[in-house]
């Protein structure tokens, strides 16, 4: 009997020793791209991204999705390599139809828009033109008045555009008289806003839009999550209540066929 309770407290002690089995894990790229990641490569990144994922974790336990930091300019190359499985918050006009991927359209939707300084006598036809003008731009992002081009010699010697990696930055340039006219994702500018109102009644905002996002999933060929998989998590967290207040907190439009019908 004391040989057999020493073998059980044996086989106790290695079954509590052993890992507990997670999910299958699913890498997602990210990239700096406020709101929707900020400081991926911190220990704490924050944005939608995060949250999403997070939120996903704790709903099911079949996958286990971590990030995986990329860049603006290597993300597609990443994926395409199999760096990581997928990447979220993608839209078509951004290059990336040349990639081995397989899509889902979220129908998630933002823009991006034009914002100068409130002066005297502007109004909306300060947008209509804009060479000549000095652009303040976010370096890697593809703008609809550039025909999508990132380059940034192409960008500095078409619209004297002074490249940076922070939309905040971006609008201080407006403030400071160092730029005409910054082009900021919508989404950013409404949280920007909310954020210091008293900022708001020095800016204009255009009614024109320069681009709509319709954003997608890019999926790797051997992703070992499917599309078809992903938008069942997404539709079972939506049934929570999450994904809508989830997208309304960073000011992004609902996607409606999410919704229960």
């Amino acid at each position: 009997m004391r040989v057999l309770f020493r073998g059980l407290l044996i086989a106790l002690g290695l079954l509590i020793a052993l890992p507990v089995l997670a999910g299958e894990q699913v890498r997602v790229g990210a990239y700096h791209f406020p709101p929707y990641v900020v400081k991926p490569e911190s220990a704490a990144p924050g944005g939608v991204l995060p949250e999403l994922l997070a939120a996903l974790n704790v709903l099911q336990s079949d996958y286990q999705f971590t990030l995986v930091p990329t860049s603006v300019t290597r993300r597609y190359r990443d994926l395409e390599s199999g760096r990581f499985d997928l990447i979220l918050f993608e839209s078509p006009g951004w290059g990336w139809q040349n990639t081995a991927h397989v899509a889902l359209d979220l129908h998630v939707e933002d823009a991006e828009v034009y914002v100068a300084l409130a002066e005297p006598g502007r109004d909306q036809g300060y947008f209509d033109q804009l060479k000549g003008k000095r652009l303040a731009l976010y370096n890697g992002y593809h703008y609809g008045f550039a025909g999508f081009n990132a380059d940034q010699q192409f960008l500095r010697e078409n619209f004297s555009a002074v490249l940076t990696y922070s939309h905040d930055s971006n609008l201080l340039m407006l403030t400071r008289q160092r730029a005409d006219i910054a082009v900021i994702t919508r989404s950013y500018l409404q949280s920007y806003r909310r954020r210091h109102p008293e900022r708001s009644k020095a800016l204009l905002v255009s009614q024109r839009v320069d681009q709509y996002y319709q954003h997608h999933a890019l999926f790797r060929t051997q992703s070992p999550l499917t599309p078809e998989t992903f938008a069942a998590l997404l539709l079972a967290l939506n049934r929570h209540g999450q994904l809508d207040a989830l997208l309304h907190r960073y000011h992004l439009v609902v996607p409606e066929h999410l919704t229960d019908d």
